[in-house]
């Protein structure tokens, strides 16, 4: 294991810095999220732990009391960490969590992979249907957990099984169909963490995957803010019921394209992405995507549902007065 010293770790973690327990990943005491997340904002994880594989994570799951929260983050692309950080065990997979086996007319996938490399991956192999993946920022795991989708799929028509460690430090393979998935919604155990998939595919020339690829890359950076501190779509799109009109729509006829509070703002090129412009704080941009879901209520009585993620603390937590 890699760690600061035990002093300096919470007391809860005591039990993880012994000959009984010590990981062989990396343990980090206040570590920062912030530069870790897309949007470049929030506070520090009271313990980050990077584990060295699926292995690793589940002894130390097993050590961890129960009562400890944890809270697996994967490329962090579409949450928002608050301001006064994470309470409890943060884990974060890396490089042991990141390999691509071709099997079959599938891959097998770490969590850790990112969505547009798996994308690729997929052409190399001559395995089409997987094209989607490089529309989506983010990582495989955290594309399971939300059910992620564009550019015509999504990860319920192609995950065949994933594999996830347990709060209580059990490895299990479960099928695609026990997910119940559902629009940016899989049902996963409580605190567990997603470390494998398979996903499916079907032969296919390359040349022909790479050109959808291509075109899907071409729109996504000529419809959204891609080279931005952004974090993906900010809000789900309205049941068919509720509205006809997508999130974006709703939003820009609230006159919410380009809103601003501090250092937050709504974007100009796609008005459901919020963008970091340089010097906003995580309550910045939750103040702001509520602002804008306060509008869009108040103009058209359809109720946004956040997409991303708003995980941690406020800041007022750490002193008990707004910081």
């Amino acid at each position: 294991m890699t760690s600061a010293p035990a002093t300096t770790l919470p007391q809860w973690a005591q039990a993880l810095d012994t000959d009984d327990c010590r990981p062989r990943g990396r343990l980090t005491p206040q570590a920062a999220l912030g530069p870790r997340t897309w949007f470049r904002v929030g506070g520090p994880a009271e313990l980050l732990f990077q584990p060295a594989s699926a292995d690793d994570l589940a002894h130390v799951l097993r050590h961890l009391p129960l009562e400890v929260p944890v809270m697996p983050l994967g490329a962090c692309s579409n949450v928002i960490v608050r301001d006064g950080g994470i309470d409890g065990l943060v884990i974060r997979l890396a490089r042991g969590f990141s390999t691509i086996v071709r099997d079959g007319d599938g891959l097998v996938v770490g969590a850790a992979c990112l969505d547009m490399t798996v994308a690729e991956h997929a052409a190399e192999a001559g395995l089409s249907g997987l094209e989607f993946l490089a529309g989506i920022p983010g990582s495989i795991g955290g594309a399971v957990a939300m059910n992620a989708g564009a550019y015509g799929s999504d990860m319920s028509a192609v995950l065949d099984w994933v594999e996830v460690v347990t709060r209580d430090g059990r490895l299990l393979r479960l099928p695609a169909a026990s997910l119940d998935f559902g629009y940016r919604h899989a049902t996963l155990p409580p605190q567990s963490v997603v470390v494998r998939v398979r996903l499916n595919g079907m032969v296919a020339p390359p040349a022909i995957i790479r050109q959808r690829i291509d075109e899907i890359r071409t729109a996504r950076e000529a419809a959204q803010p891609v080279r931005a501190r952004t974090g993906g779509s900010t809000f789900r799109n309205p049941d068919p019921d509720e509205s006809q009109r997508k999130a974006w729509e709703l939003i820009d006829a609230a006159g919410c394209r380009g809103l601003t509070v501090g250092g937050a703002q709504i974007s100009e090129k796609h008005c459901n992405f919020m963008l970091n412009t340089g010097n906003a704080t995580a309550s910045d941009l939750e103040l702001l995507g509520d602002t804008v879901r306060q509008r869009v209520h108040d103009h058209t009585a359809v109720t946004l549902r956040w997409e991303i993620k708003r995980i941690g603390r406020p800041a007022m937590h750490i002193t008990g007065e707004s910081a």
